[in-house]
This record gives C-alpha cells, sequence and structure tokens, in this order.
C-alpha cells in the first residue's frame, strides 16, 4: 500500500544513525512514534520536570502530526509512557495530557509506568495513532469502566477500528478491586474490556491485538497465571498478543492492566482474519491460543517477537545484537506468510531490557534499522529493567498495513 514517511524538518531525531520515521501515514492512519520533550540535536529539555515534558511532547507530537496532514483532533488513541517511582497520582498526569490536546478530541488512551526512559532525565513519552476527522467516531464510557479523565474515552469507534482504553481493576470511584490478587484483578479487568467491547456491537473475536501490562521481576511464574486467566476470553485462532512486566501501576496492589484493539465491518458485521504461525516460530511455556501474525482487511497485527524456541527458554540469552536480529527475522517471516514484508511495516514499538542512558537502544536500534530502507517504519522504543522470561531482554511488536485480502 502506499504510504508517506514523516521527518519534520528541524525535528528532534536519534543520537545516532537510523532509517526510523517519526510517522508513517499509510491508508486512512497515521502511526506517530514515541514523542518526547527533545530539542533538534535529540536533548531532553526540562529534565526532571514532568508537567513541562508533557507540554513539549505534545507539542512534538502536534507537529509530526501537522507533518503528515493530519493534527491532535484526529488522535485516535494515546499510548502515554511515563516515569513513576510510585509518587505521581496517574489520573492527575493524564489529566495534564488531555489538558494539552484540542477540546472535544477525546481519544483512546494507556498510561504505562516505568522506572525510566532511554534519554536519561526524560519523563515521558507519547505515541499515537491518528484517523480522518471524515470518518464517523462513536465513543463509549460504560459505568463499569475504571476512571478516566473526561479529555479522554474508555472506547472509540472510527471507521473499521475500535480503541479500547487501557483497563485497571479499578471502581469508577476509584476504589482498587482484589488488592494483591492478580488473578481476581485479571478477570476483573477482562469483564471490563468485554463490556466496553459490547458497546459497540464487538466480543473478544474481533480483538485484533492485546496488550498486557503486569507487575512482574521477569520471572516465568509471574508472566504464566494471569496469562492463562486472561487467554480464557479467546479461541483459537486467537489474537496477537504481547505481555510485558512492569515494576509497578499507579496503585498500590494493582498488579495489572490491559488494552485491546479490534475492528469490526462498519456495517456491525464481524470481519474475516487470516491467522499465521510459521513452522520456524517460538511458542510459550503455557498453552494459550494467541497467534504470532494476524490481517483483518488491511491491517496486520503481530504479537510481541523474541528470541525463544519452542519450549519458552531464552536463545542467545542477555545478548541484545542476538535477540533483536532473532526478533527481526521472525518479524519477515510472518509477513511473509501474510504476503508483506518489511517494507509494509508502518510502526515498531520496541520494549528492551537495559540501563538507563541510550548505547542499549543504540544496539537494538540500529541493528533493527538495517532491516529496512531509509525511510523506514514510525518507532517507539521502551526500555525495562527486565521482560517476561529470564533471559529474554528484546521484545518487538510491528503493524504493517498491505493491500486486503
Amino acid at each position: 500500500m502506499k504510504r508517506r514517511h514523516i521527518a519534520p524538518n528541524g525535528h528532534w531525531t536519534w543520537p545516532f544513525p537510523v532509517t526510523h520515521s517519526q510517522a508513517v501515514a499509510s491508508g486512512d492512519l497515521v502511526w506517530i512514534g514515541g514523542q518526547m520533550d527533545l530539542d533538534a540535536e535529540g536533548r531532553v529539555r526540562n529534565a526532571g520536570d514532568l508537567g513541562e515534558q508533557v507540554t513539549g511532547a505534545v507539542a512534538n507530537l502536534s507537529a509530526v502530526a501537522a507533518a503528515a496532514g493530519s493534527g491532535l483532533s484526529d488522535v485516535v488513541k494515546l499510548l502515554c509512557i511515563y516515569v513513576n517511582d510510585g509518587s505521581v497520582n496517574e489520573q492527575e498526569f493524564l489529566a495534564e495530557v488531555g489538558k494539552a490536546l484540542p477540546d472535544g478530541t477525546r481519544p483512546a488512551v494507556t498510561a504505562v509506568p516505568v522506572s525510566y526512559l532511554p534519554f536519561p532525565g526524560a519523563l515521558v513519552s507519547l505515541d499515537a495513532y491518528a484517523m480522518p476527522r471524515s470518518l464517523t467516531r462513536t465513543r463509549i464510557d460504560p459505568q463499569q469502566a475504571s476512571p478516566l479523565p473526561k479529555t479522554f474515552s474508555t472506547g472509540l469507534r472510527c471507521g473499521k477500528m475500535i480503541f479500547i482504553s487501557g483497563q485497571s481493576p479499578v471502581t469508577p470511584d476509584g476504589k482498587l478491586l482484589h488488592d494483591g490478587d492478580i488473578l481476581a484483578q485479571t478477570r476483573q479487568v477482562m469483564a471490563q474490556t468485554g463490556a466496553a467491547l459490547k458497546e459497540f456491537g464487538a466480543g473478544f473475536a474481533d480483538v485484533v491485538k492485546i496488550n498486557r501490562w503486569y507487575v512482574g521481576k521477569g520471572k516465568t511464574e509471574d508472566f504464566e497465571p494471569a496469562a492463562l486467566e486472561c487467554a480464557k476470553n479467546f479461541s483459537e485462532p486467537g489474537t496477537a498478543a504481547t505481555g510485558i512486566p512492569v515494576p509497578l501501576h499507579a496503585r498500590d496492589g494493582q498488579l495489572i492492566k490491559i488494552e485491546v484493539v479490534a475492528m469490526l465491518g462498519e456495517n456491525g458485521a464481524h470481519l474475516p482474519r487470516r491467522h499465521v504461525w510459521p513452522d520456524s516460530l517460538w511458542d510459550w511455556t503455557i498453552n494459550i491460543p494467541y497467534y504470532h501474525g494476524l490481517k483483518c482487511h488491511d491491517m496486520i497485527f503481530l504479537g510481541g517477537q523474541v528470541s525463544l524456541d519452542t519450549q519458552g527458554h531464552a536463545v542467545n540469552p542477555n545478548n541484545m545484537r542476538a535477540q533483536t536480529a532473532q526478533a527481526m527475522v521472525h518479524i519477515g517471516s510472518i509477513l511473509a506468510e501474510l504476503g508483506a514484508g518489511y517494507d509494509d511495516i508502518c510502526k515498531l514499538t520496541t520494549m528492551y531490557a537495559g540501563p538507563p542512558g541510550t548505547d542499549a537502544l543504540a544496539e537494538n536500534m540500529q541493528l533493527r534499522s538495517a532491516f529496512f530502507k531509509d525511510p523506514g517504519p514510525a518507532s517507539t522504543d521502551i526500555s525495562f529493567p527486565v521482560l517476561a522470561y529470564p533471559g529474554m531482554i528484546i521484545e518487538i511488536d510491528a503493524f504493517a498495513m498491505a493491500e486486503p485480502d
């Protein structure tokens, strides 16, 4: 499919050579990579000041959207990665982000707390999906959903796309449910998500991507129980999926947050999709119904790709270069079975384990860049102390667009 790569003149750039763009426009979507409060040389502005960095990150987001022929009022989904050591009130943080958006935008939103960002002193990174205002938008705010500032929506439908904001096990009045019980919290969150989908006439069979952000320390036993509980809502072949451990969530005792993207025909009909699992790919340590890639209409979603074997053990443990290369090869294998290739990728979201600083980012990002012609896809890059499995230190989501089947 035809696409445009956006890298505005004078905009910030990475402090090392890469092929990635700030955004890619294809079909009805603009995919905007993570925007921080950086200057044109890639230096952090307002170091340590979250409020000022929110303003700067939104300004950079606006500049990229404008260069793509879009704008902040076209944003349908925001992913807000922010540094939180337990002292930041997430609702207040989201309210600050929402105040910087045009009145009436009300996108879906997910906030994910992290220990640090790759750029020292950076406290927030915002990435976004934008879609034309000419497409009909429907927003929902079910009573049972977890609370959000009024500048955001629990769910937003635009065209065939449905975005459900990250759901937490929290009542509308802010009470945490099932304190410290990740299985009960997962059931609660999936019930909230299912209720939101139902308001659009959709269900879990219409979900094309699910992201789980759970509290964990990089151990298999952190990952497995809640992954199985979440997977009970899906039949095989299931959606593409990614599960990432975070050190904490904003509320003490909260152990899970889940967001989904779904697709539904504009006439309300379920859209057929094609699922793939190449023979060369890895597997989890448990039996869950997710597939590594699926195509629905012109959209291709891949679950997070990693360097594991068919028993879920890390291949080349703790080796960033080898694991990055293997994850990218897996991405190419999945795309090939869907009749696409690296040139069809619009966006990469890369989660990796590494210390603060850009050294680990440079190592994996420059290797990723070698798989693309310049200009390449948009990119969001998030650093964590650990990932889901011992020895696994990088996981890469890919989102692509191709001509409908």
